[in-house]
C-alpha cells in the first residue's frame, strides 16, 4: 500500500484562506533579524502568490504584524519586489467582469 500524503497547508496572513504552502509566498523573521525569502528558520508569515493579497499585506502591515516587528523596511521592499513578479491570476479579476 502507498501512502498519500495530505498537502501541507497555511493561512495567508491577507486574505485568510488556507493553500498548500508551495504555492505561498513565505517570509521569515530570522534570528539576526533580517528577513528571508522563502528561506531559513523562525517566524513566518504566508501571503497569497496573488496581487490583491500582497497589495493588501503591503498596505495593511500584516505581515509586520505576524512577524512581530514593528516597521521593517526590508518587508515593504520584499513585498514590492514579489508584487512585480507575480502574474495575475483568476482572483485578481473584478467580481463583476464576465468570464469566458
Amino acid at each position: 500500500m502507498k501512502a498519500t500524503h495530505k498537502p501541507v497547508v497555511r493561512r495567508c496572513v491577507s486574505c485568510a484562506c488556507l493553500q498548500d504552502r508551495t504555492r505561498m509566498l513565505r517570509l521569515v523573521r530570522l534570528t539576526a533579524g533580517e528577513i528571508g525569502l522563502g528561506q531559513g528558520f523562525g517566524r513566518s508569515a504566508y501571503v497569497c502568490r496573488s496581487k490583491r493579497c500582497l497589495q493588501d499585506a503591503r498596505r495593511r502591515k500584516r505581515v509586520q504584524k505576524s512577524l512581530r516587528i514593528p516597521n521593517h523596511p526590508a518587508i515593504d521592499a520584499t513585498l514590492a519586489a514579489a508584487l512585480d513578479k507575480v502574474e495575475p491570476d483568476n482572483r485578481d479579476l473584478d467580481q463583476d467582469s464576465p468570464v469566458a
